[in-house]
């Protein structure tokens, strides 16, 4: 049988293009189909805190849980000022008739009435606000350093130093939040505002260094970290240049969640009579814990604290809660 291709010209064969050449026609071809077609318009990048807020602004639970947290952070600021009445002075004490009238109600001057000892309750729920804003966030500080300190360590160092911090860790978080905490202002020789602030900071130290030492161990494998050690820098300068700015946002996200804690620990604290000493000085878990004796005569001696305590707290749930999502690469939408 002949050769097919022996009856085709040797000049065609010669002409015919090569693979390479029929290749690159063709990129060549869908280069200008592409130009023919018009541009793709690209968008520049968009870093994390940006593209976050862009969903926070638009997310209703997030705008809820902002306004109340800042009007409570300004009230709190100001409630000196604003507050109609001195929250130490007694101007309703006139009107308290142990018998008939235990507590003055609502009258010309004194929007809420007053306590059983003739103090107008506005005020003092404006003023106590403040301190137990103070509660919340020096707590919630002191918290997060101790956590920082215990969880960079932990995550840094490894070996024998991370696991002695967190058996220590494992043993504070089996216990109950408030149960340590009580525990710990139970120690003190005499309650004040600083017992609370201790033991609560204590009860949160935990939370934060477990969890800055999970995002630590992540960002011990991540790219710019590898790179860094390639290049020479020293471990001390990758730790707190590279791991621990990349490490801080969760922290960041539940330092919100535990100010709403530290309130309710706070006020149940106070309740329980480890607080303040000073009954002049009002402080919302205080002001619950005098209105038990008149629950029943007049129930919004407890009625309006509490309900402070609710508000605020789920201000910061919604805050936090919405802020967690909009950080969190699995739950964006």
């Amino acid at each position: 049988m002949s050769d097919p291709t022996s009856d085709r010209d040797p000049d065609e064969i010669s002409r015919r293009p090569s693979y390479s050449q029929r290749r690159k026609d063709r990129l060549d071809s869908l280069a200008l189909a592409l130009a023919l077609a018009g541009t793709i318009d690209e968008e520049p990048g968009v870093s994390l805190i940006r593209s976050a807020w862009k969903r926070l602004r638009r997310n209703p639970v997030f705008l809820i849980g902002l306004t109340i947290t800042v009007l409570f952070i300004v009230l709190a600021v100001i409630s000196p000022w604003i507050a109609p009445w001195d929250p130490t002075a007694s101007p309703l004490l006139d009107k308290v008739r142990p018998q008939s009238n235990p507590v003055p109600g609502p009258e010309a001057g004194h929007l809420l009435g007053g306590d059983d000892r003739g103090r107008d309750l506005l005020s003092r729920l404006l003023v106590g606000s403040r301190q137990t804003l103070i509660v919340g966030v020096f707590a919630t500080l002191f918290g997060l350093l101790g956590g920082l300190t215990l969880g960079t360590l932990a995550g840094a160092v490894g070996g024998w130093v991370d696991s002695l911090i967190m058996r220590i860790v494992d043993v504070m978080l089996s216990i109950p939040s408030l149960l340590l905490a009580f525990t710990v202002a139970s120690l003190a020789r005499s309650p004040s505002q600083w017992t609370l602030i201790v033991s609560i900071a204590i009860v949160q130290v935990p939370i934060f260094a477990r969890l800055l030492r999970g995002s630590m161990l992540a960002q011990r494998s991540s790219d710019h970290v590898l790179a860094a050690r390639s290049l020479g820098v020293k471990p001390s300068a990758i730790v707190f240049r590279h791991m621990l700015p990349n490490a801080l946002g969760p922290v960041i996200v539940q330092a919100t969640l535990s100010l709403a804690v530290a309130i309710i620990e706070a006020a149940a604290l106070s309740f329980l009579g480890l607080g303040n000493p000073d009954q002049r000085q009002p402080e919302w878990g205080q002001m619950l814990s005098l209105a038990q004796q008149y629950i029943s005569q007049a129930p919004h001696l407890a009625f309006y604290p509490a309900g402070c305590i609710i508000v605020v707290a789920l201000g910061f749930t919604l805050m936090g809660e919405s802020l967690r999502e909009a950080l969190d690469p699995k739950s964006r939408r």
